[in-house]
């Protein structure tokens, strides 16, 4: 065997051995990872590997979810800490996460069945201060804001949902774009901070939005820092 065939024979290997690594590590109702959360249900998995994980109790997964690998899923600000109330991530049945992306919850995330995202999303109740000019943002938290994402709604790759947004059902969020206020059930909206471009009107189907020049500016509009990481 050439030095070509065994780098070959070598990288099936490996690859056939990372795939057999991650249907193992995988976490599914019958891993012992899952007998941490307040619930997990039947025909779920956590793919392998995760980025961060932890406050499990404080968590509900539904049944038949799929959250992709490399992916965050947290309760509280840092392992240990103790919440006054649970759940403080729900997350219904036949959702699917996307690869890359991250859940972030001090408080309340809550999102609905049948919610498919793009990867790399971000969705997140917890926010950073930066009253205090004498103390490094990273150390300043400002309150947390449930958030909520409804049912059947879709979420494309990159989108970013900050504290106090909440989404309707069988909204569809452009790629890219970032939610901080309320987008109604029914719409499709696009944009930093992002913005309704169509609604389904009943009798009519969907329509455009159109916005009249010189409005005035909504509490959705106004810039966020950026969620807490």
């Amino acid at each position: 065997m050439g030095l070509d065939d065994a780098r070959a024979a070598a990288g099936d290997a490996i690859d056939a051995l990372w795939r057999q690594v991650g249907r193992i590590a995988t976490i599914g109702p019958r891993s012992r990872r899952a007998r941490r959360f307040h619930r997990f249900g039947d025909g779920s998995a956590i793919c392998f590997p995760v980025t961060a994980l932890f406050g499990e109790e404080y968590i509900d997964v539904g049944e038949h979810v799929i959250i992709g690998p490399y992916s965050s899923l947290s309760a509280g600000v840092m392992p240990g800490h103790v919440l006054d109330h649970t759940p403080v991530v729900s997350i219904g049945d036949r959702v699917l996460i996307g690869k890359g992306s991250g859940i972030v919850a001090h408080d309340r995330v809550a999102i609905g069945d049948d919610v498919f995202t793009g990867h790399h999303v971000y969705i997140t109740d917890a926010n950073h201060g930066y009253e205090d000019p004498d103390t490094p943002l990273g150390r300043q938290f400002a309150p947390s804001r449930p958030v909520s994402v409804g049912a059947g709604s879709w979420l494309g790759h990159g989108t970013v949902v900050l504290p106090g947004a909440q989404i309707g059902r069988n909204v569809a969020v452009g790629a890219g774009s970032v939610v901080t206020g309320v987008l109604p059930d029914f719409c499709v909206a696009v944009g930093n901070p992002a913005r309704i471009i169509r609604r389904l009107v009943p009798g009519e189907g969907w329509v455009k939005v159109d916005e009249p020049a010189g409005r005035p500016p909504r509490p959705s509009d106004e810039p966020q820092p950026a969620g807490e990481g």
